[in-house]
């Protein structure tokens, strides 16, 4: 581990989790292997916050996420639970053996195309079946670059991608994907619905002992731990799994930050009513539980409503994506969260997870929402204060967290983050990159064709050229705006009929948690008064 790190271990738990994280992990790998002729000056960020170095049984070195996974049976489709970097120990004893020995296979599922191109680009299966990567030099997982031309990888299409791991570029450790069998992704049966169910899951020893397990390994290796990062489904029982799972960083792990992005897909339908109803329960015990046990918790969702009332999704002025679609919701809320989540993986003068928190979460005020412009509309010729009036909005970035409109409400503290803008363009602001977000392929093609490679406005006609780079200005912020939101979702959740929602109730919730849960979420409500907003009863 490089001296100084500040080392942060990330929880990924849920499938949508699964598509923000494979979109994450991406863009990390994407920046890590940023040529060296890059106009940009390495370093701004500091990948070994989230990533560790590790060697295989073969004496190869390693760059891999320091990352913990869970996830349902049935979700990784080609992926390998224990990843492809390491041979099997229990695979190896068993060739020791030498009577006779017979293999059974099972069927695979067939790999995207887009990933059998990236494989061979990285390295190769040798003829032991062990994945060999390439060189990796100054002791990181980065293949060395060259000025060679390569193939164009095949664009992975929105057909066929049907879960996360479809498109996840980034090799894991063995210790990340943690299975949970008892429940099944697919199909109308055995599905982790309710908050209940996903609580009661860290309350088997099977599981607990395999999460604390995996957590041991990766902070006992740490020089400088600053805490935890949660990506974690809100609109299901994973809502319950996070925030038993925040609770035990909490017991375990005392003053190091816990941070949870609580993650919703887009807009729901109106005809799937026990799906509705279900997640606004689940996101309501999520959110009041979750806050119980973190520094900070943002809802992170490109719909327009944490409640019933169906509101349309957020739009973009240089995007166009498809809300329906996990791939595209899943990139833009990555994008984001690869810009709000800055301050604390700086290399130089980093803002620690704890301080960060403490920033926000002043007065009992642990949620915050997040908002950003992706991408924000740069133009060569034009300064920084200039761009910024032409937005002409309160708030020059658009909401994600599902809470409404901000414009006109309290802002009690915020933090800003503004990348990819040259120095040319800078003023003072809170976090100033020069390092733009990456956009390169698996990430979905939704940009506008007015932009430049680079993401740029460009001022002449489009040329065609694909955008690998975007600016973004992205912000965490505590305001009034939550006081409406979380009002709004008491009231929902107060007006329940909760008899024919029993089985959510059978799931391990009683009628006891869910009074205490509306009481809590009314008071958390009550801290962001402000103005002219009121909790109405």
């Amino acid at each position: 581990m490089a001296g100084g790190a500040r080392e942060v271990l990330t929880l990924q738990l849920g499938h949508f989790a699964g598509f923000v994280g494979a979109h994450w992990w991406n863009q990390q790998d994407a920046a890590l292997c940023r040529p060296t002729d890059a106009k940009e000056p390495p370093g701004e960020l500091c990948p070994d916050v989230l990533y560790r170095t590790g060697r295989t049984l073969h004496g190869q070195e390693t760059y891999t996420p320091r990352l913990i996974l869970m996830d349902l049976k049935g979700s990784l489709s080609s992926l390998k639970q224990e990843g492809g970097l390491y041979r099997d120990k229990q695979l190896d004893a068993a060739i020791a053996w030498q009577g006779k020995l017979t293999t059974h296979k099972e069927e695979l599922y067939p790999k995207n195309p887009y990933l059998q191109d990236l494989l061979s680009a990285e390295g190769v299966l040798s003829s032991d079946g062990t994945w060999r990567v390439k060189s990796i030099p100054n002791g990181k997982g980065l293949p060395p670059f060259t000025n060679a031309i390569t193939p164009k990888p095949v664009m992975p299409t929105e057909g066929s991608i049907r879960v996360w791991s479809d498109f996840l570029r980034v090799h894991l450790h063995p210790r990340s994907i943690c299975m949970i069998h008892k429940y099944n992704h697919d199909g109308e049966a055995g599905r982790l619905e309710a908050f209940g169910q996903g609580e009661s899951i860290l309350k088997e020893p099977k599981y607990l002992e395999e999460l604390e397990d995996r957590l041991h390994f990766y902070v006992e290796e740490c020089d400088y731990l600053q805490g935890f990062q949660i990506l974690c489904d809100l609109h299901d029982g994973f809502s319950g799994l996070g925030a038993k799972a925040a609770e035990l960083l909490q017991d375990e792990y005392s003053g190091r930050g816990i941070i949870t992005w609580g993650l919703l897909p887009g807009p729901y339908r109106l005809g799937e009513l026990q799906k509705n109803i279900y997640r606004l329960l689940n996101t309501a015990f999520g959110l009041v539980h979750l806050s119980a046990h973190s520094s900070l918790v943002c809802p992170l969702s490109l719909g327009g409503s944490l409640g019933l009332r169906p509101e349309p999704p957020v739009s973009f002025p240089l995007l166009q994506y498809d809300a329906t679609l996990p791939f595209h919701c899943g990139a833009i809320l990555a994008t984001a969260l690869d810009t709000v989540t800055v301050p604390y993986r700086l290399r130089s003068s980093p803002v620690s997870m704890v301080h960060l928190a403490d920033m926000l979460n002043f007065s009992g005020k642990k949620v915050v929402t997040a908002g950003a412009t992706i991408p924000f509309p740069s133009v060569p010729s034009q300064s920084l204060p200039d761009t910024l009036m032409q937005l002409g909005e309160a708030t020059p970035w658009t909401p994600l967290s599902a809470c409404g409109d901000p414009s006109g409400t309290c802002c009690f503290a915020q933090s800003v983050v503004l990348r990819g803008l040259d120095r040319a363009h800078h003023t003072s602001s809170s976090h100033l990159l020069l390092t733009p977000c990456k956009v390169v392929p698996p990430y979905p093609s939704l940009f506008s064709s007015s932009l430049s490679q680079h993401g740029s406005v460009l001022d002449g006609l489009p040329t065609g050229t694909a955008v690998e780079s975007i600016p973004v200005l992205g912000a965490l912020c505590s305001s009034s705006s939550l006081n409406r939101a979380l009002g709004d979702l008491a009231k929902d959740l107060s007006k329940l009929d909760l008899r024919r929602w029993a089985s959510f109730m059978d799931a391990g919730v009683e009628q006891d948690d869910l009074e205490e849960t509306l009481q809590d979420l009314r008071s958390l409500a009550q801290c962001y008064e402000g103005g002219d907003d009121r909790l109405v009863d």
